[in-house]
């Protein structure tokens, strides 16, 4: 659920889920106290991952909130996502962790774990963060075991990004309330009609997978491990299979040769699933019109569906509590910042920020409109749990599905990886 410039996924998760190695942090009564400064003017350090855009917008943010704490400056720094990681696990062993660092949910329960994460609480309860105004409550969108380890900058949520060309030619126009046989009877009238494939491939899609057992009565995870077996795994791996030698799914061999650019662009399938404001990056790599069509359903009511993205997180040994919250509240809070960041982090998680940044590009309008029906539509839900381990996780059912895909194992045989692989990141977090 983090944002990361068209980098390929699969390289990404494989460096984040080291991100922790060597990390044994203990910082018992650290980050508790006051602000330390004694008066005087306060200094804190905040990191986050990006391009040079959004390095230059959380500037601008960062000048204004100068000017309205003018005695709390903020130190900056920013890397690409794999070296945000690899830089902050050196900082947070060695004790010099930023201040106030961007954050996403696949990582708080394993640096909770290790004492790495500010619990906001206090801070909320001595009034320099309000947790007022969130969109669906976006506000416990961070709670772990009932600490508050980050406050969400903006939302997202699942989607099937779709090419508007080819889904109309077919006739098909995807509403809320449709359901997976009629996503998959739209998929095969797309390949019989005009010879794409209707999908890029859905079945490494964690997230998706998520919502596909949320709807049945699961989760991929629990609090504490996975939330579903092989009985669950094996017959979406083996129909997942099924459908890519008969083409619905698109060439794995092709999807995998242009990336980082999407197979959806590129014009290989015609549709896949990934995060709403991701849709995006779609108009810059390809000749289409795209947009967003609502995630399916078993039943045509549950899509299983929840709201979350980028946060910002406080680290447990920081000397300013205060003025750490007194910055995540503005980042969060102040419609200016929401007017110079506009969707570049997701869509702003308060209605302050929301209603303060009227989109004027079609994808970002898109993207407002989509998380407005289904807000409005009542099918938002809390967020499943990540368990310590859920990056590694992630990245293991990515890299086994798409060998999966290209014949490299059977459907019982990556079952078995995966769960085995699975069982060892969760021992070993």
């Amino acid at each position: 659920m983090s944002r990361n410039n068209g980098m390929d996924r699969r390289q990404m998760l494989k460096l984040a889920g080291l991100s922790a190695a060597g990390l044994g942090l203990t910082a018992a009564g650290c980050g508790s106290g006051g602000s330390g400064s004694s008066g005087g003017t306060v200094t804190i350090r905040h990191s986050w991952w990006g391009a040079d855009d959004r390095a230059k917008k959380v500037q601008q943010c960062v000048a204004l909130f100068e000017k309205k704490h003018p005695k709390i400056k903020v130190k900056t720094d920013f890397q690409q996502y794999p070296d945000f990681w690899k830089k902050f696990n050196t900082q947070a062993a060695g004790g010099n962790a930023p201040d106030v660092i961007q954050n996403a949910v696949t990582f708080l329960r394993k640096y909770e774990a290790k004492n790495v994460l500010l619990d906001l609480h206090p801070q909320v309860e001595k009034g320099n963060l309000s947790l007022d105004g969130f969109r669906s409550g976006l506000e416990k969108f961070a709670e772990v075991d009932g600490k508050l380890l980050g406050v969400p900058v903006g939302s997202n949520s699942m989607a099937l990004v779709i090419d508007e060309r080819v889904y109309e030619k077919a006739g098909i126009a995807p509403e809320i309330g449709w359901t997976w046989d009629d996503w998959y009877a739209g998929l095969q009238q797309i390949k019989n009609g005009q010879k794409i494939a209707g999908d890029a491939g859905p079945h490494g899609v964690m997230y998706l997978y998520d919502l596909i057992l949320r709807q049945n009565g699961k989760a991929f995870f629990t609090e504490d491990g996975m939330g579903f077996g092989e009985t669950e795994l094996l017959p979406y791996w083996t129909e997942a299979l099924e459908r890519v030698k008969s083409g619905v799914y698109a060439d794995p061999k092709k999807v995998e040769q242009i990336k980082p650019a999407s197979a959806t662009a590129k014009g290989l399938s015609a549709g896949e699933f990934t995060w709403d404001n991701f849709s995006v990056r779609y108009s810059a790599e390809g000749k289409s019109s795209y947009g967003l069509a609502p995630i399916p359903s078993t039943d045509g009511k549950k899509t299983g569906q929840y709201l979350g993205s980028l946060m910002l997180s406080g680290t447990a040994r920081t000397k300013h509590p205060a003025e750490v919250a007194t910055f995540i509240g503005f980042m969060t809070h102040d419609p200016a910042v929401a007017r110079i960041m506009g969707y570049d982090r997701g869509v702003p998680a308060t209605t302050a920020q929301f209603e303060a940044y009227q989109p004027t590009d079609a994808p970002s309008k898109a993207i407002a409109a989509y998380e407005s029906a289904i807000a409005g539509a009542g099918i938002l839900e809390p967020i499943t749990p990540h368990p310590a381990g859920a990056d590694v996780i992630e990245a293991a059912f990515l890299r086994i599905s798409a060998d999966l895909s290209l014949g490299k194992a059977s459907p019982k045989d990556s079952v078995k990886q995966f769960f085995s692989e699975a069982k060892t990141a969760l021992a070993s977090n």
